[in-house]
C-alpha cells in the first residue's frame, strides 16, 4: 500500500471538478517518456521459529528498516517511528503486518527493473543474515492466523483495520496475510489510457492465473491457486473489482474521477496524523461538510491520498497500476513487468490484445476473475477452452510486443527473455501454486514447514 509523500502543488485547495481530473490529465506523457515502475512485497519471518517479527522487538521490523540505511536509504518517520525508506531505487515501505515492499523507481527497460530487483533482494539477504530474518515469496501467508501476525505503527492502517470488518469478510486477511507484485505504466493520452485500462482489466485474470502462488492457509491447502486473488473478492465492494463502467462508451478521465468520488473515504492527513473519516464522502469534503473536518475543504494532496484508497484490479492515479498478481520469486518479479509492457507499450500488441477480449461480456470477465483465483491455468474462459490456452495466446502477443520494442541489454538480450518462466508454466499448465501443492502432497508429506525454504528468497 501507499506510503504518503508530499508532491508539488499538493497543498493547493481544490477549486472544482477540473482540478480532480487534472491529476489524470497531467499523467499523459509522450511515448519516449513512458516508464516502468515495479512494486513487490514479501513476508518477513524469523529463521529460528518462522514467526513474523514485531515492529519494536530486537531484530524486528524497525531494526530491519534501520539496517537498510547502511545502503544509503533515508528513513521516513511517522509520529517518531520509522515506517519507510527513500532512495535511488524508489521506496521501501511496510504493509500492515510487516510485509516488506519495494516500490521501485520509474525505469526505462525491464533490464533496469530486474537489476533493481536484484539489488534490493541482495540487500534483503544481507541484512536478513545479520538479524536472523528470512523473506518469503508467496501471495498469502502459508501458516499464520490473523491473531499471530503483528501490527505496524502506521496511522492509516489502524483506521483501515477498524473499518474493514464492516464492509467485507476478508479485508483483514488482505491487509495482514497477502503479498503482491504490481506494475505501474504510463499512457500517452486519455484515449490511450482507455485502451490500456480495458485490456488491463480484461486480462488481469490471466496474470492472476500465471502468477498464482497462494494455495495454503494456516498450514493446509485452501482450495484456491491464488487465495490472495479470492480475498479481494470479499474485501470491500465499494473500492475493489473489475469496474464495469471502464468498458462503457464515453469512459475517460472524468468518469474515473466520478467513480473515485463515490469510493468511501478512509482518512484525512493533517499535521502529521491521520484523522478517521472512514465511510464518509469526498463529495461532502468538497462542499466543506465532512464530519471529520467540518468547514474544511480538500487539497490536491487529499485527493491523491483518496485515490490511493481505491483498490480495483487496475487502478489509475497519474499512471495505471496492474494489480492482479501474487507475490513470488525474483524471476516472476521480473516477468510481470515484461508481461504487461509487452502487451501495453507496443501499438500492434495492444491492438491484438484488445481483439482477443473485446467481445467478452462483463459477466464473462467477472466469471474469469473468480475462476482464475480458484483454478489457475485450468480455469474455463469465455467462448470455450482453458486459461492455459488463453495464456499461451497472450504470451505470444506480449513477446511480439517486447521484440518490437527492441530494448536490448548491454549484452544484446531482448526484454522478451524475461517471459521465459511464464512460457514454461503456460506450456506445462503448472503454476507455482500447483508445484507447491504437489510437493505438499508428495515429498513434504502433508507438512507445510518446507515451504519456508522452498519459497524463501
Amino acid at each position: 500500500m501507499t506510503t504518503r509523500t508530499e508532491g508539488e502543488g499538493d497543498a493547493a485547495l481544490i477549486e472544482g471538478f477540473a482540478d480532480l481530473v487534472s491529476v489524470f490529465e497531467r499523467g499523459a506523457k509522450p511515448k519516449a517518456c513512458w516508464r516502468i515502475g515495479t512494486e513487490h512485497e514479501k513476508f518477513v519471518f524469523r529463521l529460528a521459529d518462522r514467526r513474523a517479527p514485531g515492529y519494536d522487538e530486537p531484530g524486528g521490523i524497525r531494526d530491519l528498516l534501520l539496517a537498510f540505511t547502511g545502503y544509503g536509504w533515508q528513513p521516513v518517520e511517522e509520529t517518531g517511528k520509522v515506517i519507510a525508506l527513500k532512495g535511488a531505487d524508489g521506496a521501501i515501505s511496510l504493509e500492515p503486518a510487516g510485509q516488506l515492499e519495494l516500490s521501485g523507481a520509474p525505469l526505462q527497460t525491464i533490464h533496469e527493473t530486474c537489476a533493481e530487483v536484484g539489488r534490493h533482494l541482495r540487500q534483503c539477504l544481507e541484512v536478513g543474515e545479520e538479524l536472523g530474518l528470512g523473506f518469503l515469496g508467496l501471495g498469502f501467508h502459508p501458516t499464520a492466523t490473523r491473531a499471530e501476525l503483528p501490527l505496524m505503527p502506521k496511522g492509516r492502517y489502524a483506521i483501515m483495520r477498524s473499518h474493514m470488518p464492516r464492509v467485507g469478510r476478508l479485508g483483514l486477511d488482505m491487509m495482514l496475510r497477502t503479498c503482491t507484485t504490481q506494475v505501474n505504466l504510463d499512457y500517452a493520452s486519455e484515449a490511450d489510457m482507455v485502451r490500456k485500462f480495458r485490456v488491463g482489466l480484461a486480462l488481469q485474470p490471466v496474470a492472476t492465473a500465471l502468477f498464482a502462488n497462494s494455495p495454503f492457509t494456516e498450514g493446509r491447502p485452501n482450495g484456491y491457486k491464488s487465495f490472495r486473488a479470492h480475498v479481494w473478492t470479499d474485501t470491500d465492494p465499494a473500492r475493489t473489482g473489475m469496474l464495469p463502467f471502464v468498458f462503457d462508451a464515453g469512459f475517460g478521465f472524468e468518469r474515473y474521477a466520478e467513480y473515485a468520488l463515490d469510493v468511501p473515504m478512509y482518512f484525512v492527513y493533517r499535521d502529521g496524523r491521520y484523522i478517521d473519516a472512514a465511510g464518509q464522502s469526498f463529495r461532502d469534503f468538497l462542499a466543506g461538510r465532512l464530519p471529520a473536518l467540518p468547514g474544511e475543504r480538500p487539497t490536491l494532496g487529499d485527493w491523491k491520498d483518496h485515490l490511493s484508497t481505491a483498490f480495483p484490479e487496475v487502478r489509475m492515479k497519474s499512471f495505471l497500476e496492474m494489480r492482479g498478481a501474487d507475490g513470488g520469486p525474483q524471476s516472476r518479479i521480473c516477468a510481470l513487468p515484461a508481461f504487461w509492457v509487452g502487451l501495453l507499450y507496443d501499438e500492434a500488441a495492444l491492438d491484438a490484445a484488445w481483439d482477443l477480449v473485446k467481445g467478452w461480456s462483463m459477466e464473462a470477465r467477472e466469471a474469469l476473475r473468480h475462476a482464475a483465483a480458484r483454478h489457475g491455468l485450468s480455469a474455463p474462459v469465455p467462448g470455450g477452452g482453458t486459461m492455459q490456452a488463453l495464456a499461451l495466446q497472450v504470451l505470444e502477443i506480449a513477446e511480439a510486443g517486447l521484440r518490437a520494442r527492441a530494448r536490448l541489454s548491454a549484452s544484446g538480450e531482448n526484454e522478451a527473455g524475461f517471459l521465459a518462466p511464464m512460457w514454461e508454466m503456460a506450456r506445462s499448465g503448472s503454476t507455482l501454486a500447483d508445484r507447491h501443492l504437489e510437493a505438499y502432497a508428495g515429498d513434504w508429506g502433508g507438512d507445510i514447514t518446507p515451504i519456508f525454504e522452498a519459497a524463501r528468497f
